[in-house]
């Protein structure tokens, strides 16, 4: 065991879990009317204990266990054989599980973004802890766990390069939310402005600071690569947020601090994939690029082909992690032939499994809401509270 290492991971973890609770809940909570944030909020919130309890009582096994090329098995279940003395690395295997659990519990969290204001509080447990470990969990020991797709897989010696999760996070969420996105109709009101853009600031913000232990901890050490990783990590968000800001000023004449703070997103998740591989200039070139590509993406699934993905989870999270991904073999960090056959085998795995888990969870609980409860709002119809009570 590293003690340094050790130290550096714990603020990770933290790091990473402040990423939902609270800036992801935030950053989505501002976005929705006033009716839904408290539905929002709960949402991140539940999602977050539901899959802690389920990465520890098989998820983790079945992403880092000591199964095949494609399935972990069980033999980790609850932790089996896991103590104080057990190394991942340099790391105690412990505090290795903990930081991967932070990674699970944003996953499917990112997937809300796409169904707020319409959906079952129950569905979304349903289909978030079958997505979890049907979907996620899989990939992620195709990738991260010795899997087939990574070095020494079925792309030969070198397989799929994806440092903190440009396919394993942000291509299996975006997919997943345009699945339920298309499969859940649009709202019948999607008009309506954001309630609180102080609340999207604020939220963007704590993503940002908590990408440095997403990206910074995927290294698990505390060492130069480290460094780096969160060097380039808030480069690309920085210049992806102004060259977000100057292409809406261009088309619209306004730069919104809606789109600024989005803007930073995109610059995360494409950088995502590609923050322990490339240096500050490749950085800048990625986040240059990621603000006005996720932007077009927004217009192009909203505008276009009409999907009410409602706050944009596939165009900014799907497509910033593809994007990132690629970006990797074009630097020439990794083969073209692991880049796009990951990216493939991926996306056509996650789409199937998300379809099928729409469908068996949609047997088991309530999907859609009535347009009377959509139209109450979900605060009080899902959770019976108001966010703000002005007469009280």
């Amino acid at each position: 065991m590293n003690g340094a290492d050790t130290a550096w991971i714990m603020v990770a973890t933290a790091l990473v879990l402040f990423m939902t609770l609270p800036g992801l809940a935030l950053f989505y909570g501002g976005l929705v009317r006033a009716r839904n944030v408290l539905s929002v909020f709960m949402h991140c919130y539940a999602i977050a204990c539901l899959m802690s309890v389920l990465w520890f009582a098989v998820g983790y096994s079945i992403a880092f266990g000591d199964g095949n090329a494609y399935w972990g098995g069980l033999g980790k279940m609850f932790l089996d054989g896991v103590t104080v003395d057990s190394l991942t690395g340099t790391l105690p295997e412990i505090l290795f599980f903990a930081f991967q659990m932070t990674f699970a519990i944003i996953t499917p969290a990112l997937i809300v973004g796409a169904y707020v204001e319409r959906i079952h509080f129950g569905f979304v447990m349903v289909f978030s802890g079958l997505w979890m470990l049907l979907c996620y969990a899989p990939v992620v020991h195709w990738i991260w766990g010795g899997g087939f797709l990574s070095d020494g897989g079925i792309f030969g010696d070198v397989g799929v390069k994806d440092f903190a999760g440009g396919i394993v996070v942000h291509e299996t969420a975006g997919i997943a939310a345009l699945v339920l996105a298309v499969m859940l109709g649009a709202r019948k009101v999607s008009t309506k402005p954001p309630h609180s853009p102080p609340f999207v600031m604020l939220g963007a913000a704590m993503l940002w600071v908590g990408w440095y232990g997403f990206n910074g901890g995927s290294q698990l050490a505390a060492d130069g690569g480290a460094a780096m990783a969160i060097t380039v990590t808030h480069i690309s968000a920085a210049t992806a947020s102004l060259t977000w800001a100057l292409w809406e000023r261009i088309k619209y004449g306004k730069a919104s601090l809606v789109g600024i703070v989005t803007g930073t997103i995109a610059g995360l998740a494409s950088i995502t994939p590609a923050s322990g591989f490339v240096g500050p200039v490749e950085a800048m070139i990625i986040g240059a690029i990621a603000g006005v590509l996720c932007q077009e993406a927004v217009n192009f699934i909203r505008n276009k082909v009409k999907i009410d993905d409602t706050l944009d989870v596939f165009a900014v999270h799907g497509v910033g992690g593809i994007f990132g991904t690629i970006m990797i073999a074009v630097f020439g960090e990794g083969t073209w032939a692991a880049q796009l056959g990951a990216l493939a085998i991926v996306g056509v795995f996650t789409f199937v499994v998300s379809v099928v888990l729409v469908k068996i969870t949609a047997l088991i609980t309530p999907f859609r809401v009535s347009e009377e409860m959509e139209s109450n709002g979900l605060d009080l119809e899902e959770h019976g509270e108001r966010a703000y009570e002005f007469h009280s």
